[in-house]
């Protein structure tokens, strides 16, 4: 079979979804599930790996950006000629093997994706623990309720849940501007920006492994803008929107995240600052919101806090059981998960299993360990997603690609490079965490044996 005829059913434009999804409602879907409860303490934990260096702190976060939205492109040049369900999972089938399309899958579908709802469902209610004294146990109580919730919600179909993910979006937002806007122009303070001023000088290597040390800690700020292109078959005009949603959304979000950190020295004291860190309270947007506006700011920090993590989970639960889909689709998963609702057009299987994985993953992880290894196995997958822009375009000249990716090809190896180096700083810096992310994978492998051989007897 050709190259052109295997290639058929990722860049057809026929679907059994429905394309209820718009450049706005993209924009949101990214916005969304990235701008949850990090934007508010992620900050604490650059500066902490930077050793308290405000330059290199938002260096950091800048870099995060431009590795993410770089990131962003090479997944819009693919998932504008490949507009299918399931994202990444197609392109590195495409462009490898399916085997290692099942693996980046299988990994979503086992820790990715659920791992990320559950830190998330953690997240939401420890933010009112201060306020309602709730238990350990009431915070997973609570998170469960959360994901179960959500989960049938999102059964509804897609425009129901792209109406609340743009609800949500906007309504995070004001708080957010408005404590940025307030710190912006009432801090006071003039921060120290420059790198070498400040002492570098906690053991933790040169400057060039502190700095990837911190990026990888803003990249879980910044983690997932992929998640649009598992939706790309519920996308009115994928070949146009979807780009466009990427770059709009990853690009204004590399924006807001520097500008509020940048806010948060202007208000409090340098010093007030490594003292809050060392003694545990990494919540600095709180503390300037509470100097700003008083008792007022608290509220609005857990208003835009409590609103910014549902509209993350509700985006990952929206999307992430796409690619799910995908993997049934191409004939390595579960049939049943290939079952769309006959009315509301969702996967209602890959829904309902990743709600019960969410729920083990809240009973048995905590939210920093849940997050570690999230991030570790992402840069993993979109190392070897980003390599398949050139492996696609040698492999399959001749297939439409309405967008291409910018500065190509120094773009993609830099940023191959970037992220190859990131999965061994982290390997390096955090090995335990790490080695669950590769033993993820290596369970999928069996499963792929087993599946492949149920394909092959039918």
């Amino acid at each position: 079979m050709s190259n052109i005829e295997n290639l058929e059913r990722p860049t057809t434009k026929r679907t059994e979804f429905k394309r209820e999804i718009g450049v706005f409602s993209g924009v949101s879907i990214i916005g969304g599930i990235m701008i949850g409860s990090g934007i508010f303490y992620l900050g604490s934990y650059v500066l902490e790996r930077t050793n308290y260096n405000y330059g290199l702190a938002l260096l950091a976060w800048v870099l995060g950006g431009v590795i993410s939205l770089f990131g962003g492109l090479c997944f819009a040049e693919l998932g504008s000629s490949m507009p299918r369900a399931g994202g990444r999972t197609v392109y590195l089938t495409e462009a490898y093997h399916p085997c290692v399309g099942f693996l980046a899958g299988f990994s979503d579908w086992l820790l990715g994706g659920p791992g990320s709802v559950a830190a998330l469902a953690i997240a939401l209610p420890t933010v009112l623990k201060s306020f309602i004294g709730i238990s350990d146990m009431g915070i997973k109580v609570c998170a469960i309720i959360l994901i179960i919730a959500l989960t049938i919600y999102n059964c509804f179909g897609v425009k129901l849940s792209s109406i609340l993910q743009n609800v949500s979006m906007v309504a995070k937002l004001i708080p957010i501007i408005l404590i940025m806007g307030g710190a912006l122009f009432l801090g006071k303070i003039t921060p120290d920006i420059s790198i070498g001023q400040q002492t570098i000088s906690s053991g933790n290597g040169n400057i060039i492994s502190i700095i990837a040390f911190a990026i990888v800690a803003s990249l879980w700020a910044y983690e997932g803008w992929a998640n649009l292109n598992s939706v790309a078959e519920e996308v009115k005009n994928p070949k146009r929107d979807l780009p466009l949603a990427i770059i709009i959304g990853i690009g204004g979000i590399t924006i807001l995240y520097t500008l509020f950190n940048y806010a948060i020295y202007r208000v409090l004291p340098h010093d007030t600052v490594v003292s809050m860190i060392q003694n545990g309270n990494y919540y600095l947007g709180t503390e300037v919101a509470k100097i700003i506006f008083g008792n007022v700011g608290g509220i609005l920090v857990t208003l835009a806090m409590i609103i910014a993590i549902f509209g993350s989970m509700n985006g990952l639960i929206l999307a992430q059981p796409r690619t799910y889909y995908a993997m049934a689709e191409e004939g390595h998963f579960f049939k049943c998960f290939t079952k769309l609702h006959p009315k509301y057009k969702v996967p209602i299987a890959p829904i309902v299993v990743q709600c019960i994985f969410s729920i083990i993953l809240v009973l048995m992880r905590n939210l920093d360990q849940l997050t570690n290894l999230v991030v570790f196995q992402s840069m993993l997958f979109n190392f070897l997603t980003v390599l398949s822009v050139p492996i696609c375009r040698k492999k399959f000249p001749n297939i439409e690609r309405p967008y291409k990716v910018w500065f190509y090809p120094f773009s993609v190896i830099i940023l191959a490079i970037i992220y190859i180096g990131l999965v061994f700083s982290t390997f390096f810096d955090d090995p335990i965490n790490a080695l669950a992310g590769f033993i993820v994978p290596a369970i999928g492998i069996l499963f792929y044996m087993y599946f492949d051989k149920q394909k092959k007897i039918k």
